[in-house]
C-alpha cells in the first residue's frame, strides 16, 4: 500500500508527540517532519518495513526453536512478511523448507514451501506451497506455532520420499 505523506511541522510534533505516534502506529498515517521549512525526517508505520506480527509472539516462537536446537535463518519478503528458512538434509539432496508468516499471524496460518520438489509432486496448492493443513481446518492459532508447522512440514517431506519411491502418498496407502 503506497504511503501518502503529509507535512508535519516540528512544532506540531513537539506539541503532541503521543498523538502523532498513535496516528502513525494505529491509523497508518505517514508524515514528513519539517523544521524551518526544511524536510528533516519522516514518520511511517513500522509495518512498512517489518511484519505485522506481535513481537512477543515471535520472541516465544524463536525461543522455542532455539530450545529444540533448530538451525534456521530469517528474511523479510518484499511484502514485509517474515520467512523462516530450514535446511533439511535428505538421502538424495538437501531441501530448503521456508515457513512464511503472513501479516496477521497467528490468526492467519503460515505458508510453507519446499525447494526443490518435482513439478508433479502431489499435496501442494496451486501456488506451490505445501498442503499440510488440509483446507486450513487444522490450523489453530491458540495451540499451534512454528515448531508445530515444522513437524508437519517434515512429515510432508517423509511422504515425499515415499511418493518418489512408490508413487503413492502415505495417506493414500493408509486409505486416507
Amino acid at each position: 500500500m503506497p504511503l501518502n505523506f503529509q507535512p508535519l511541522s516540528m512544532m506540531e510534533l513537539r506539541g503532541a508527540p503521543g498523538e502523532v505516534l498513535d496516528r502513525v502506529a494505529q491509523n497508518g498515517e505517514a508524515f514528513i517532519v519539517e523544521r524551518s521549512g526544511h524536510r528533516m525526517a519522516c514518520l511511517v508505520p513500522l509495518s512498512s518495513f517489518m511484519p505485522d506480527i506481535q513481537p512477543a509472539r515471535l520472541a516465544r516462537e524463536f525461543e522455542q526453536l532455539q530450545l529444540q536446537k533448530e538451525w534456521y535463518s530469517t528474511s523479510i519478503t518484499d511484502d514485509q512478511e517474515l520467512e523462516i528458512h530450514f535446511r533439511e538434509e535428505g538421502v538424495e539432496q538437501s531441501i530448503r523448507l521456508t515457513i512464511r508468516l503472513p501479516h496477521g499471524y497467528p490468526s492467519v496460518s503460515p505458508i510453507v514451501c519446499a525447494d526443490p520438489v518435482p513439478e508433479d509432486c502431489p499435496h501442494r496448492w496451486q501456488d506451490g506451497s505445501l498442503c499440510i493443513f488440509g483446507a486450513m481446518e487444522l490450523w489453530n492459532p491458540g495451540q499451534h506455532d512454528v515448531s508445530y508447522v515444522l513437524r508437519l512440514a517434515r512429515h510432508w517431506l517423509a511422504n515425499l520420499a515415499v511418493w518418489k519411491t512408490t508413487g503413492k502418498w502415505e495417506e493414500e496407502q493408509a486409505g486416507g
